[in-house]
């Protein structure tokens, strides 16, 4: 059964597909589709699409960010992570520059680890996870602005981590899954 355990792409046949509104970040579309006999509508995040790093260093710590998330109203760890917004960009190259602007860091060894649905019923995003490893600090540092701009950075125990997101202290979900899976991966090993 486990191999059979997968999402099934499925295509529905969209008669209409407007942006309704136009976002500084991101955009909310409305489609008009038939299903299962029916017209339906809905409205949901038309969204570029997302990178995220684990950072490992040789301690077995993870690196993570806390900044300032307006939605939620809170100051959530995080690991560095950015839009797919450079047109043509692949995801690890934008994963690169993620974790170079994000905190100031390069790594020598990436892996990915697979790409997630951050909301599938309001929103298109997936973000694809790498893990880095042969962590060091980059050549050139970068100016932060914005939320960015009080950025704090943590090398935290892999295993605290871990610990943090058991006990529901932790909340952002792509911190949440590149972190359990790089626990499972040196679990592995």
């Amino acid at each position: 059964m486990t191999d059979e355990l997968r999402d099934e792409p499925f295509e529905v046949d969209v008669t209409r597909s407007d942006i309704v509104y136009n976002g500084y970040v991101w955009d909310v579309r409305e489609d008009t589709f038939r299903y299962g006999g029916t017209s339906l509508v809905r409205h949901y995040l038309d969204h570029t699409g997302a990178v995220a790093v684990v950072a490992v260093d040789d301690d077995d710590r993870v690196l993570l960010i806390q900044q300032y998330r307006h939605p939620i109203r809170s100051r959530d760890w995080e690991i560095p992570a950015g839009l797919l917004d450079v047109q043509g960009e692949d995801p690890r190259a934008a994963a690169e520059r993620e974790l170079a602007e994000e905190a100031d860091l390069t790594a020598e060894h990436w892996e990915d680890l697979g790409s997630f649905a951050v909301s599938p019923g309001g929103s298109d995003e997936f973000i694809r996870i790498f893990l880095a490893t042969g962590v060091r600090p980059a050549s050139e540092t970068f100016a932060r602005d914005a939320e960015e701009a009080d950025i704090r950075a943590r090398w935290v125990p892999l295993d605290e981590a871990v610990q943090a997101i058991a006990e529901g202290r932790v909340h952002n979900a792509a911190m949440t899954i590149g972190v359990l899976l790089a626990d499972r991966r040196r679990r592995a090993a």
